[in-house]
């Protein structure tokens, strides 16, 4: 059986994308080495052996912390049911999750009837049931040193941009021009830490090009 490596889950609503709205169980996975300097998850960066604790511990925990958990998928869906929670989406993020092999878990969601959904950097081949939703942020000439790998350009069911300024959005047309065939047409921007000049950029540009504005409206609303 697969173990993921779990920073923590919890239920909310997603703000982001397509999904803007929708009740869903977030888990949240440990490790990433991509080093997205805006990262509002940097604590899920390392993957420290002294940080590995028992799952009841890392779900009481009021804060963000580098301490995670190791669950198997059996293991995680009744941690769902421990917790009584009633969504029916779930959001796997992290950290990258596609350092994981995904394929267990996003099946095993399906067959319980869940949406599942995937945000990845697209540094890391995506390995998931064929239906599952794949959010593509795709993170560009980042400290880490990673590419944007061409398959998860292709399996991208949306795009959704970081941008603050003009070299952000050169960056994704010069990644989109490299598609061998054309890509998803739901190319979302997402101005960074929704600072007004950037979500003023952000809109601009979403007109001229007939993109979408994504805003993290969890924020606005004072939820996780």
């Amino acid at each position: 059986m697969t173990a993921l490596l779990i920073n923590e889950v919890f239920e909310s609503i997603q703000g982001e994308g397509s999904f803007t709205g929708v009740p869903s169980i977030f888990v949240r996975l440990q490790g990433c080495p991509v080093g997205c300097p805006w990262c509002d998850t940097k604590h899920t960066w390392q993957v420290d052996e002294d940080k590995l604790l028992d799952s009841n511990v890392v779900m009481k925990q009021q804060q963000e912390t580098e301490n995670y958990f190791s669950a198997t998928v059996e293991q995680l869906f009744a941690l769902f049911a421990a917790q009584g929670y009633l969504a029916k989406h779930i959001v796997i993020t992290g950290g990258e999750p596609c350092m994981f092999d995904l394929f267990e878990v996003t099946s095993e969601a399906l067959r319980r009837n869940f949406t599942v959904q995937i945000e990845t950097s697209g540094t890391f081949e995506i390995k998931c049931h064929d239906d599952t939703w794949i959010t593509l942020s795709p993170k560009i000439n980042m400290p880490g040193g990673y590419n944007v790998l061409p398959s998860s350009l292709m399996r991208a069911d949306e795009i959704k941009h970081v941008v603050a300024m003009q070299k952000h959005v050169d960056e994704l047309q010069e990644l989109l021009a490299t598609a061998q065939k054309p890509t998803t047409s739901l190319i979302y921007l997402q101005p960074v830490s929704m600072q007004k000049r950037a979500t003023d950029f952000a809109i601009q540009t979403c007109i001229k090009n007939n993109w979408r504005l994504s805003l993290q409206t969890h924020k606005f609303i004072g939820i996780e």
